[in-house]
């Protein structure tokens, strides 16, 4: 069927090809990817790291989570509150 080599080299060489270009896209992805997973973890344009103390809301929440936290250990030392 295939036995001529020149069609056997062209079909090595079309497949060394197109696992080059799979393997230059899904690289290309996965840069892609992170730099959006590092967009979503650094913070908003403007707001430093601290220097500024955040919003109400913020410090609401954080001490909420922070007494959720200490309920949380309590439970898990069998502590009456």
């Amino acid at each position: 069927m295939f036995t001529d080599p020149t069609i056997i080299y062209t079909l090595e060489l079309a497949t060394l090809a197109a696992i080059g270009i799979l393997a230059t896209a899904a690289l290309y992805a996965w840069r892609g990817w992170l730099e959006l997973r590092k967009l979503e973890f650094s913070p908003p344009a403007g707001e430093h790291r601290g220097s500024f103390p955040g919003t109400a809301g913020s410090r609401i929440e954080i001490a909420d989570l922070k007494e959720r936290i200490r309920k949380l250990e309590a439970i898990a030392a069998g502590v009456d509150l």
